[in-house]
This record gives structure tokens, C-alpha cells and sequence, in this order.
């Protein structure tokens, strides 16, 4: 359980900056190398290095590095973690809303 709210707890860390959700938005339509990701950002490549490291730490990213070019791509089992957590929440609104709605009635 612990381990479980460590994940969660870094997902949302990663998906609350600006610049990382930029990050994904640009990887969500394939694998981007880390000079192209860095393209139109307006931060150093250091950077966005930084910035994959903290995404690929919180299992939101992947990289992998042939000859000189490293290239990213989005990792569906981090964002699974964050979709289970929102839908969880979501079910519970829902399961007392439909007892609120039964009160009502």
C-alpha cells in the first residue's frame, strides 16, 4: 500500500509542472529523440534532461539510448497508475451520489 501511494505520489508530481506536461503532450504522438523534444521548449537541454529524469523516475516515460541518440516514448503503465487512482476516487463520488440520489427520492 505504502508503494503504491510512493507511485501515485510521484505521477502527480511529474504531471503538476508545466514543462513535463509538454513533455508528454509532444511524446503522446510517438517517440521523440531528446534533441527534437527540446526543439520548442524554451529551457536549456540540461534541462529537459533534468525534467525526462523525474518523468522516467515517476514511470510516466521511457528512454533508451542507440549509438549517440537517446529517444523517449510515453510508458502506459504510469499513467495507468494515475487513471486507477482518478477512477477509484471517481467511484466513490459516484457510489454517494447515488445514495444521496436514493435519500432524495
Amino acid at each position: 500500500m505504502a508503494d503504491n501511494k510512493a507511485k501515485i505520489d510521484r505521477v502527480f508530481h511529474a504531471l503538476g509542472d508545466p514543462t513535463r506536461r509538454q513533455i508528454l503532450e509532444r511524446l503522446s504522438a510517438g517517440p521523440v529523440s531528446v534533441s527534437h523534444l527540446a526543439t520548442p521548449l524554451k529551457i536549456t537541454l540540461a534541462a529537459v534532461v533534468q525534467h525526462l529524469q523525474l518523468l522516467e523516475e515517476s514511470g510516466l516515460v521511457r528512454t533508451e539510448k542507440l549509438g549517440r541518440v537517446r529517444t523517449c516514448r510515453i510508458d502506459p503503465a504510469g499513467l495507468a497508475v494515475a487513471q486507477q487512482w482518478i477512477a477509484d476516487r471517481r467511484s466513490t463520488l459516484e457510489k454517494r451520489l447515488d445514495r444521496l440520489g436514493d435519500l432524495l427520492a
